[in-house]
């Protein structure tokens, strides 16, 4: 029996897979949460040294998502493979660096097991199908982004365009809507938000989000179809308000603090994916 029969006549196999899957994946997405921001600053400095017709900085050590291996913050200590085991060798160390012991961020196995757990969840909502292999790459996707966005404010096209396009090619070949749906949403969901800020914008004269929110909420009408924009948008804005109100009144932040608004249409996102359809139908049963 080939692996794929086996995991397809096995729910319990393909989601234990699936979770592992996912504890492996949110390793690499702690990289690529740390890195890419900081990949994507090193290309602007050097696109303004040549606008300016500035000296290049020097070229230094490659740094990719892949070079130069991982290594602790504080003393540099370079992360071998069996320190690297998602979860297991945070608890191991008992959250600290083996060689300075300085105190690692608990946040790094959080990732890992948020997505080892959204992945088993997408496997047990979705069983063995392509539908469970879209929802894997687009909850990913969601993750890295949203805490991209909470760390730097970036919301980078390195991640939201290609996710654009895989949205609109997945429902080409038979995902969550139509292809119709699929672009009418990708253009709705950039306009949408375009028109907020426009709108927001002249009012006020101040930028009230920025261009990578147009991109994230295109991508997920790409996903998921233009009908479920209204519910996204919905659900962003009710959580983005609710923890915005905390943050102010438990928290003591000002107002004029800027809040950032991907990880909320992540959230609602990934909400949409999997309970899109009965929370619309559950709305448009109040009226």
């Amino acid at each position: 029996m080939s692996v794929a029969a086996m995991l397809q006549s096995s729910p319990g196999l393909f989601i234990a897979t699936c979770v592992l899957l996912g504890l492996c994946t949110g390793s690499f997405l702690n990289v690529v949460i740390h890195r890419i921001p900081r990949i994507m600053e090193s290309r602007w400095r050097a696109e303004c040294a040549e606008l300016n017709a500035q000296e290049p900085a020097p070229a230094g050590e490659r740094y990719n998502l892949m070079v130069p291996r991982s290594s602790c913050p504080s003393c540099g200590h370079r992360i071998g493979a069996l320190q690297n085991i998602p979860i297991l060798s945070y608890l191991a160390l008992r959250g600290k660096c083996s060689a300075c012991r300085t105190w690692i961020s608990p946040r790094y196995p959080l990732v890992e097991a948020l997505t080892g757990l959204l992945s088993g969840y997408a496997a047990w909502q979705m069983g063995f199908s392509i539908a469970a292999a879209g929802a894997l790459v687009f909850t990913w996707a969601m993750i890295a982004l949203a805490f991209i966005d909470f760390d730097t404010f970036y919301l980078p096209d390195d991640i939201t365009l290609p996710l654009l396009w895989a949205g609109l090619l997945f429902n080409l070949v038979g995902g969550y809507t139509d292809l119709a749906s699929a672009v009418i949403g990708a253009a709705a969901g950039y306009l949408a938000l375009w028109l907020v800020f426009w709108l927001f914008k002249l009012a006020t004269g101040k930028e009230g989000m920025g261009y990578g929110d147009f991109k994230l909420l295109a991508a997920i009408g790409a996903w998921l179809g233009w009908k479920m924009l209204p519910l996204v948008i919905l659900l962003s804005s009710f959580v983005g308000a609710s923890v915005g109100i905390l943050l102010i009144v438990i928290a003591r932040r000002g107002r004029n603090v800027p809040i950032p608004f991907g990880p909320y249409l992540a959230i609602a996102g990934i909400i949409a994916l999997f309970h899109g359809e009965t929370l619309t139908r559950h709305y448009l049963d109040l009226f």
